[in-house]
């Protein structure tokens, strides 16, 4: 296999696209399309988002010290892509996506109610890094719609029909071909 060096560059894919929300001490709430957030610790639970300096929602974020991250599907495709390329300081992006909000247990920041999976956080720390700042956060709770839910309670994510973000594009996820130790079980 024959491969090229490229200079360095943001490339990691793919990821998750999901749209934070945010509710800055006023009162006012923001939906906001984050590709840059991931998990950083299981014990205790937490997260981070990136988001640009210039960003209308960045200022809220340092106010508010909370949001959610509400996981986005096939469903909620149209609404994710709009919510990244309009700006909270011009219209009410919830309502211009067609997006409902349900208030939090744990945090101001509302839930989007088409999310499968809302997931309540509280920042702990911000790093400035350049371009963006990543705003760590403590899950605080985690909100997840019954209809994904098994016999047992177990969640089956799979139903969900989630999306990917790679490089400019959208992927739904797919069938699953492994899950974690298949590679090393007993026959």
């Amino acid at each position: 296999m024959s491969k090229q060096v490229w200079d360095p560059c943001s490339i990691l894919s793919p990821v998750p696209a999901v749209l934070a929300t945010v509710r800055d001490q006023s009162g006012k709430d923001n939906v906001l399309t984050i590709a840059w957030c991931g998990t950083v610790s299981s014990n205790p639970p937490m997260v981070y988002i990136s988001v640009r300096k210039e960003r209308f929602s960045h200022h809220m974020l340092k106010e508010s010290g909370e949001f959610v991250i509400n996981l986005t599907t096939e469903r909620l495709l149209r609404a994710a892509d709009y919510c990244g390329v309009r700006s909270g300081r011009n219209e009410d992006k919830f309502a211009a996506a067609g997006l409902h909000k349900e208030e939090a247990s744990k945090v101001s920041a509302p839930l989007i109610k088409e999310s499968p999976v809302n997931i309540e956080c509280r920042v702990t720390e911000v790093l400035e890094l350049g371009s963006h700042d990543m705003f760590l956060a403590r899950v605080e709770a985690v909100d997840v719609d019954e209809s994904l839910l098994d016999e047992k309670g177990r969640l089956m994510l799979e139903k969900a029909n989630l999306i990917a973000y790679a490089h400019g594009s959208y992927f739904p996820l797919g069938e699953a071909i492994g899950s974690f130790g298949w590679s090393v079980k007993k026959k």
